[in-house]
């Protein structure tokens, strides 16, 4: 058997018993748990792959992380020049914009990770 068919048969085995590629720590549970369901679907992922998964799990957790900031602060903040966007609306949409692109470059046709649940907005500050 080929040494590319080895390791093919091999992902193959450990993904069917449950033990595929694991998810980076560093991730949140959130996009650790859509790792394993990417890779509980997806038996046959190569390394570039998984890489273009971990790059798209790091942007979903910087945006969840930059929309946790504007839940917090607000969408602007007020300079010497009047209201100005928080750096971190900036930061939120890159980094949909891009995990969108690297899950659409794995064409994976699989949810994005849930969202976790955030607490009823009290006031109105945007």
């Amino acid at each position: 058997m080929a040494n590319g068919t080895q390791n093919s048969a091999k992902q193959a085995g450990k993904a069917a018993s449950g033990y595929g590629p694991r998810a980076p720590q560093h991730l949140s549970a959130e996009a650790r748990d859509w790792w394993k369901a990417v890779v509980a679907e997806v038996v046959d992922l190569t390394d570039s792959q998984l890489k273009v998964l971990q790059a798209a799990a790091e942007a979903w957790d910087r945006c969840q992380q930059a929309r946790r900031a504007i839940a917090e602060l607000g969408l602007t903040f007020d300079s010497k020049n009047g209201p100005k966007v928080r750096p971190e609306v900036t930061v939120e949409n890159l980094s949909a914009i891009r995990f969108a692109r690297l899950v659409r470059e794995l064409n994976l046709d699989i949810a994005p990770p849930a969202e976790p649940p955030r607490p009823p907005r009290i006031g109105g500050r945007y």
